[in-house]
């Protein structure tokens, strides 16, 4: 696996439309998920709320300009992201964006 510093994850936003099954949490304590916003949680409490495949929290469109709206509280799926790793290649993939 080549991890690249050459994709700008504010010009893709793949990984945060790519699929509702990714934004699940996982290790995030009560604590931090009681700061994130109720509209972008899941019904089930299970995860980010998905509007089809995309996270509710991206902003912006896909491949040209996105932002994360919960940046600074983001789960910890999403801390786990790394741009240029096996995900981050498939998402990019399935919108047509080039690797490098």
């Amino acid at each position: 696996m080549t991890l690249s510093n050459d994709l700008d994850c504010q010009a893709c936003g793949a990984c945060c439309s790519f699929s509702s099954d990714w934004p699940r949490f996982s290790m995030e304590s009560e604590a931090a998920l009681d700061l994130l916003p109720a509209r972008f949680v899941a019904a089930d409490e299970g995860g980010m709320r998905c509007e089809g495949s995309r996270c509710s929290a991206l902003s912006g469109q896909v491949g040209i300009s996105t932002s994360c709206l919960v940046y600074d509280i983001r789960p910890d799926v999403c801390r786990e992201c790394v741009p240029g790793d096996a995900a981050c290649l498939m998402a990019r993939d399935a919108f047509g964006l080039s690797s490098a």
